[in-house]
């Protein structure tokens, strides 16, 4: 055991899990699409960060739909069309699939019957597709959506529709769940309102982490 799990022995194991979804229980990266249609890895990184950036990606999270979301791209740089269409058009290959290991330990926490929600920022019309695609996801006693709520992480107000849509009902504070998100600004902000938080990493011992509070894992 490491350091880091022997501390958290010491911490009282949470009442309720909540996850985050893009690149801890399903991989995410619109590089996956762009690599096939792009010559170069410079070229991918260039579309990426001036064409269809990660702040036009958040805006469809905060409630734009695709169809508005392209238009808006087209209108800037018409003659990206085809390659800014297909960040719609082909969306699936930004998902190659599940992470295995951490799906099987969100199977783990709802077949023990802890509650499990979750805070994600998707687009309404990926995330139902994601529904469909991928079982997994409706296992959660509630998911606060950000599209949904038109909020996004790391805003302080989707934490909240949780702890007061979940957490207070069931005689719950925020200090007795745990966030697991791959980003650290997600993460900064879930520990500033009082819900403790695990960054998800690829090389990451999530489960041995979990275990360490005292979920059973």
């Amino acid at each position: 055991m490491n350091d880091k799990a022997e501390e958290l022995r010491a911490v009282r194991p949470p009442k309720a899990v909540v996850f985050d979804v893009g690149n801890v229980l399903i991989e995410w990266d619109p590089r996956n699409l762009y690599r096939k249609l792009l010559p170069d890895e410079a070229a991918v990184e260039r579309f990426l960060a001036e064409i269809c950036p990660p702040e036009w990606n958040l805006a469809q999270d905060a409630g734009r739909s695709w169809a508005d979301g392209v238009a808006e791209a087209v209108a800037r740089h018409p003659d990206q069309a085809v390659l800014i269409e297909a960040f719609d058009r082909r969306w699936r290959e930004t998902v190659p699939g599940p992470i295995d290991a951490n799906v099987a330990l969100l199977r783990s926490l709802r077949t023990s019957g802890l509650p499990v929600f979750a805070i994600t920022n998707f687009s309404a019309e990926k995330w139902a597709e994601c529904l469909e695609r991928f079982d997994f996801l409706t296992l959660f006693d509630d998911a606060v959506v950000s599209a949904h709520e038109r909020l996004v992480k790391p805003d302080p107000r989707i934490y909240e529709v949780l702890f007061d849509r979940q957490l207070r009902p069931r005689g719950l504070a925020p200090a007795d769940a745990l966030f697991l998100d791959d980003s650290p600004a997600n993460v900064a902000a879930s520990e500033a309102l009082g819900m403790p938080a695990i960054r998800v990493t690829p090389d990451l011992d999530l489960a041995a982490l979990l275990r360490a509070r005292g979920l059973p894992v």
